[in-house]
């Protein structure tokens, strides 16, 4: 589990290009790792909408976001290219990177066997420790936009 204070688990997941990504090129840069149950879903899609509307803001403190979720690398391309989202969607098809941060949701809907993404945040700090951890009681709840910007600006500079 991924828990404040430690080195986030690495992983190595598809992009919505099918280019392998790993959590070592994020480093360097504050970086928010947004677990969403499932593209086009209405919660995920105005979670990841307004990420994508304070990209500019987010860049301004250094920081960058990373969208996981268990949907297919074409499923997430086609939730990016609806919704003009312009960072990396990852593709955790295989479910080991939910379990290794602890977010998985078993059966989400109630639909017996789906085992997805519960909706969560964490943020990474330039040397990929984990600095805050948000994960959602149910994944029908969205997170605190402020306080996720109030930890970003909490944390120095490099």
């Amino acid at each position: 589990m991924a828990e404040i204070g430690e080195k986030a688990p690495d992983f190595k997941l598809y992009d919505f290009d099918k280019n392998e990504r790993k959590l070592s090129e994020f480093l360097g840069k504050k970086t928010i790792i947004a677990f969403y149950p499932g593209a086009f879903t209405s919660i995920c899609t105005k979670e990841l909408c307004t990420f994508r509307d304070n990209l500019s803001e987010l860049n301004a403190l250094n920081a960058q976001i990373v969208g996981i979720s268990v949907d297919s690398p074409f499923a997430n391309k086609a939730f990016a290219e609806k919704n003009l989202l312009s960072f990396p969607l990852l593709s955790d098809f295989d479910r080991d990177v939910v379990k290794k941060y602890g977010v998985l949701w078993n059966s989400l809907g109630g639909v017996n066997g789906y085992d997805t993404a519960n909706r969560a945040i964490f943020i990474l700090d330039e040397n990929g420790k984990v600095v805050y951890k948000w994960v959602a009681e149910n994944p029908g709840v969205e997170p605190d936009y402020e306080e996720i910007k109030t930890v970003l600006l909490s944390l120095p500079e490099k």
